[in-house]
């Protein structure tokens, strides 16, 4: 039997989208804020000689790994003001997030309500300027060794690094208005700008890699068919849940008694979703990038290393990748997404229980039990997904923008961002959702005919 729930999300229409002003403006202020992150990619640091630094991309860009362009949407490869991009920003929640989880005066501060989640982003915050001080210090000091700069020296490097700092907190700043004020996660949704954005140079490359014969049709038609594999792979994945029944007793509440009913728990089989995959490539990609651009110059051994072994489609590369995506899977979802113990305390609070199961700390035992098993499917799932296309993509000389990390973040923001569309839509379309599912509305009135008079 359908429940009215279901039917009023299959009668939203689309077509409403034009009569929800709320809504069309919150899409409309989106997009505008993401034009204007765009044409800030565009926008060079002062002090860099473009004609060499085009020469450099056009002989290092392999060397570089395109995974850097594709998280900062191509303003590395020009130099642009959010060069950086919003890496320091997810890096620096990430570990505040694990620190929240992990020092127990943090941890009070989260449960503090609004004045905690204030103070624990006024943390992040703080340390997004930590972290992007330190890489834009890293890079200015790389482009003079890489002979990129017009005037190197210390007006340089202080020009240089309060320009990609202003631009990270400007991304941040971005950010933070797009899920306030926008629809969909603002800081997923630049990544997600700056990975399409490339899409097309990629796709104009890897024909052209086609048509010059380095690619034979075969491998094209193969490609393509992985891409459209991986897609539905992923959607499938990200759907899947392990679905835990809970009962609930018949209790008394004064003079009423209510029966007992039953739910279920749903886990997903990757509830960290894209966090692993991204904060393993964030953690890959500052060595490298510096090591590329220290090129130019007397390179020191621990850069030549760096840039020999950690270059992507290196094996010490996939290694250290796949290792950080099953380390974050496991340690993002044990202490941020779903904690055993604060779940069978809640469990136990609404009188419910696992069958089977005592409520407490057993319970906290069988869920974490159940956790780990879903875990080991969840994060081989994420790591085949990041991992299968690097390989063939080293071997192949396929572009990076078809890499399994990029497809995984454009599917899991897509999915994120039109169900939140859906939910304004529903929310919407309320009144009209519950003539349609044939329930009780307000302006459903039941008329009462009086007794007939003889």
């Amino acid at each position: 039997m359908v429940s009215a729930a279901e039917q009023m999300a299959a009668n939203t229409s689309w077509a409403a989208l034009g009569k929800a002003t709320d809504l069309r403006n919150r899409i409309l202020f989106t997009i505008g804020l993401l034009i204007v992150y765009r044409l800030g990619t565009f926008i060079p640091v002062p002090g860099i000689d473009t004609n060499a630094l085009r020469e450099f991309m056009e002989s290092a860009g392999a060397g570089i790994g395109g995974m850097v362009s594709m998280f900062t949407g191509g303003a590395l490869g020009r130099m642009g003001i959010f060069a950086l991009g919003i890496m320091p920003y997810i890096s620096a929640s990430i570990i505040v997030q694990l620190l929240t989880s992990m020092v127990p005066a943090l941890e009070q501060l989260k449960k503090e309500g609004e004045q905690g989640r204030k103070k624990i982003n006024q943390y992040t915050r703080y340390g997004t300027v930590l972290l992007a001080t330190a890489q834009s210090y890293g890079l200015a000091v790389s482009l003079e060794s890489g002979e990129l700069a017009t005037d190197p020296g210390l007006y340089f490097r202080l020009a240089c690094m309060i320009t990609l700092i202003g631009g990270t907190m400007f991304l941040m700043w971005l950010g933070e208005q797009i899920t306030n004020r926008g629809i969909g996660n603002g800081i997923s949704l630049i990544i997600f700008v700056g990975i399409i954005a490339e899409v097309p140079s990629a796709i104009a490359q890897f024909f052209a890699s086609g048509r010059s014969g380095a690619l034979s049709p075969a491998v094209i038609l193969a490609v393509m068919l992985m891409i459209v594999g991986i897609i539905m792979f992923v959607v499938f994945m990200e759907r899947a849940l392990r679905k835990i029944h809970i009962q609930y007793p018949r209790r008394q509440v004064g003079m009423k008694v209510y029966d007992g009913g039953s739910s279920h728990l749903p886990i997903k089989v990757n509830p960290a979703g894209v966090i692993p995959a991204i904060f393993a490539s964030s953690l890959l990609l500052l060595p490298t990038t510096i090591a590329t651009f220290s090129t130019g110059a007397a390179t020191g051994p621990v850069m030549s290393w760096l840039l020999a072994n950690f270059g992507p489609g290196q094996p010490l590369y996939l290694l250290f990748f796949v290792s950080m995506i099953a380390f974050f899977a496991y340690f993002y979802t044990f202490n941020v997404a779903f904690k055993p113990e604060d779940v069978a305390d809640n469990l136990k609070n609404q009188n419910g229980f696992v069958p089977g199961i005592r409520p407490g700390a057993k319970t906290a035992e069988y869920l974490e039990y159940v956790v780990n098993r879903v875990l080991v499917l969840g994060s081989a799932y994420l790591a085949a997904v990041c991992l299968l296309p690097e390989i063939l993509r080293g071997q192949l000389s396929i572009p990076v923008y078809f890499g399994g990390t990029s497809v995984l973040i454009v599917v899991s923001v897509t999915m994120d961002t039109i169900q939140q569309v859906q939910s304004h839509l529903l929310a919407h379309q309320y009144e009209g959702l519950i003539e349609k599912s044939q329930l009780r509305g307000r302006n459903k009135k039941r008329t009462r005919r009086g007794p007939a008079r003889r």
